[in-house]
C-alpha cells in the first residue's frame, strides 16, 4: 500500500506576530489554505493599521485576547460536539487545473494601403499651370513623390506589425505548450493522489495495520487547535490486542495566552494591559493539557468505524527548558490507557477535565505546569520494521558498470553502501528499507551530530529520464511522515527546473547522476552513467 504523503507550509505575519504551519495530504490544498490564511492576516493588519481611535484598538485587542483564552479553555466543550465522521471524499482532489489557459493574442490590423487614385495623391493642376509643361510635370512629380514616401512608410509599418504578430504567435505557442505540460502533470498527480486515497480507504476497511495507523494520523492531523500549539505526534497500532498508542507533543506553558484585557486611557493617550496571573496561567495550562488528552482519545474512538480499536494509550510529552539547569528536556508529563466503551460512555462536554482524567486512572504529576516526568503506562517498539539486511555491491563496480542500467535492487544496496561510507566519518549509519513498488530506493540514515544530525530520509531513482517535481513533493511528504530532519533524493539522471524550485527553502538535497559519480569517486571507486545505453538495455529486458 502506498502511503499518503504529508505536506506543510509555514505562514507568518510579522506585524501581527502570527505564525502557523498548515499541514495536509494534498500539496495544492495546503498551498491554497496557506494563501487564504495569509490574505486574512494581511487584511487584519490593514484594518489595525488604519485605526486611529484608541478605544476601538483597545477593544479589538481585548477581543483577540479573549479569543485566545477561549481557544485553550474550551478545547472539549466547544469542539467535541462538532466532531464529525471522517469523510474520505474530502481527501480527493477534484479541482480543475488552477492555472488559467493563456489567451490567444489579438492580431493588429494592417493599415490601409495608400492608393494613388483620388484625393491626397491626385495632382491639382490649375488652368494656366496645365498650359505650361514644366509646371505640370513638377506638380505631377511632387504628387508621385508623396505617394512613394507614404507607400514606403506603409510597407515598413506593415512589416513591423507582421514581425510583432509573429513574435506574439510564437510566445503564445510556447506559453500554451508550457501550460499543457503543467496541466498534464497536474492531472497525472491528481489521479495518482486520488488512487492513493482509494487504496488507503480500501486498506483501512480491510483492517490492514499500516492503513489504520495512517488513518489515525490523518484524523489527528485534521484536529484544530490554537495556532501556537504544536501538532506533532507518533502513532502505532498493534492488531493483536487492538490498541492504538499515541505519543503526542503537547504545548509548553509558554504557549498559553498571557493578556486578559487592554484598555485605552484617553487622558494619557496610552494603553493599559491587564495580564493573566501566574496562578491562573498554571490552572489554565493544566486544564488545557487534560482536555487535549481526552479530546484525542475521543477523536480516535469516534473515528473507529470498523471496530478495529479496543483501547488507546496516550503519552503526552513536552519540549521545554529545565529552569534549574537551562537545558532542553522532553519529559512525559501524563500517560493513560483507556478502553473504548469506557470513554464513549462519558459526556465530555460537561466533565471537569482533571477529575475525568483521574477517574480513568491516568497518571501524571501533581502539577503539569511543573514539567515533572512520569513513566509511560505503555510504549511501542520504535525500531523500524521496514529495515532489511544490507549487502556489499560497490566492490564489484568499476568503469565498465553503467549505474543507470544496474539491477534496481543492486542499485538499492549500492546507494546504502555509498552513503554509509559518507556518513561513517561521523559515526552515522544507513539502513535500507524494504523494496518500494516504483523501483526506487528507500533508506534511512541516522546522523548523531547534535546540531545538524538526526533522521535523514533517502530516496533514489534509477531513472533514465528527468525526475519530475512530483518525486520531490513525494520526498517532502515522506520527510513530514517520518518526522525526519532532512531528505536526500538521488538519481542517475537529472532534475527539471520545477524540482529545484520546489526544493528551495526546504530540507531537501537533490543529487544528480553527475553528483552521484563524484561522490563515488570521492570514496575511491569509478563507474559511469550512460542514459541512452541504459534505455536500450532496459527496453530489451
Amino acid at each position: 500500500m502506498a502511503a499518503m504523503k504529508r505536506y506543510e507550509v509555514e505562514v507568518e505575519q510579522e506585524e501581527l506576530g502570527k505564525y502557523r504551519v498548515i499541514r495536509g495530504t494534498d500539496y495544492y490544498e495546503v498551498e491554497r489554505r496557506a494563501e487564504l490564511l495569509l490574505k486574512q492576516w494581511d487584511e487584519e493588519w490593514e484594518r489595525k493599521s488604519a485605526k486611529i481611535n484608541g478605544s476601538e484598538e483597545a477593544e479589538e485587542q481585548t477581543l483577540d485576547a479573549q479569543e485566545k483564552i477561549k481557544n485553550v479553555t474550551q478545547i472539549l466543550k466547544d469542539k467535541v460536539s462538532d466532531i464529525k465522521q471522517f469523510d474520505w471524499d474530502s481527501l480527493l482532489n477534484t479541482r480543475e487545473f488552477p492555472t488559467v489557459k493563456p489567451k490567444k493574442p489579438n492580431k493588429e490590423k494592417l493599415p490601409p494601403e495608400p492608393l494613388n487614385t483620388e484625393g491626397k495623391y491626385q495632382p491639382k493642376i490649375g488652368f494656366f499651370q496645365g498650359l505650361i509643361k514644366s509646371s505640370r510635370e513638377k506638380i505631377e512629380a511632387d504628387s508621385e513623390r508623396r505617394f512613394s514616401l507614404d507607400h514606403s512608410n506603409w510597407q515598413q509599418e506593415c512589416t513591423a506589425i507582421n514581425v510583432e504578430n509573429a513574435k506574439n504567435e510564437t510566445a503564445y505557442a510556447e506559453a500554451i505548450s508550457v501550460w499543457e505540460t503543467q496541466k498534464k502533470q497536474y492531472e497525472y498527480e491528481q489521479e495518482e493522489h486520488n488512487n492513493k486515497v482509494a487504496e488507503l480507504k480500501n486498506a483501512y476497511l480491510a483492517a490492514q495495520p499500516d492503513a489504520i495507523t495512517e488513518y489515525y494520523e490523518m484524523i489527528l492531523l485534521n484536529s484544530e487547535y490554537s495556532d501556537s500549539f504544536p501538532k506533532s505526534f507518533t502513532i502505532d497500532y498493534t492488531p493483536d490486542n487492538k490498541i492504538v498508542i499515541v505519543e503526542y507533543e503537547l504545548p509548553n506553558p509558554d504557549k498559553m495566552p498571557s493578556i486578559k484585557e487592554v484598555k485605552y486611557i484617553a487622558s494619557k493617550n496610552e494603553f493599559k494591559t491587564s495580564y493573566i496571573s501566574e496562578t491562573e496561567k498554571k490552572k489554565m495550562y493544566d486544564s488545557a493539557i487534560y482536555q487535549i488528552c481526552l479530546r484525542t482519545l475521543y477523536e480516535i474512538f469516534f473515528a473507529d468505524t470498523i471496530n478495529a480499536v479496543e483501547a488507546v494509550a496516550f503519552n503526552g510529552y513536552v519540549n521545554a527548558v529545565d529552569k534549574s539547569t537551562g537545558k532542553p528536556i522532553n519529559p512525559c508529563i501524563l500517560s493513560i490507557v483507556v478502553q473504548k466503551n469506557e470513554l464513549l460512555e462519558l459526556n465530555l462536554e460537561h466533565v471537569n477535565p482533571k477529575d475525568c482524567f483521574r477517574k480513568l486512572k491516568g497518571v501524571c504529576s501533581a502539577s503539569l505546569y511543573g514539567m515533572s516526568a512520569v513513566a509511560p503506562l505503555m510504549k511501542f517498539d520504535k525500531s523500524d520494521k521496514r529495515i532489511i539486511e544490507g549487502r556489499e555491491v560497490i566492490g564489484d563496480i568499476d568503469n565498465s558498470v553503467n549505474l543507470a542500467a544496474m539491477d534496481w535492487q543492486d542499485f538499492e544496496h549500492f546507494v546504502r553502501e555509498l552513503l554509509e561510507k559518507e556518513f561513517s566519518s561521523n559515526q552515522g549509519e544507513v539502513k535500507v528499507t524494504r523494496s518500494s513498488r516504483d523501483e526506487g530506493v528507500d533508506a534511512i540514515a541516522f546522523d548523531p551530530d547534535p546540531i545538524r544530525g538526526g533522521k535523514i530520509v533517502i530516496q533514489a531513482k534509477r531513472y533514465t529520464n528527468t525526475v519530475g517535481v512530483s518525486a520531490v513533493r513525494d520526498l517532502y511528504g515522506t520527510i513530514m511522515n517520518e518526522g525526519a530532519t532532512k531528505g536526500l533524493l538521488i538519481t542517475t539522471s537529472n532534475y527539471g527546473p520545477d524540482s529545484y524550485e520546489f526544493a528551495k527553502g526546504k530540507p531537501i538535497t537533490l543529487i544528480s547522476g553527475e553528483n552521484l559519480l563524484f561522490l563515488l569517486e570521492k570514496h575511491g571507486t569509478h563507474a559511469r552513467i550512460d542514459l541512452a545505453e541504459a534505455k536500450r538495455f532496459l527496453a530489451d529486458k
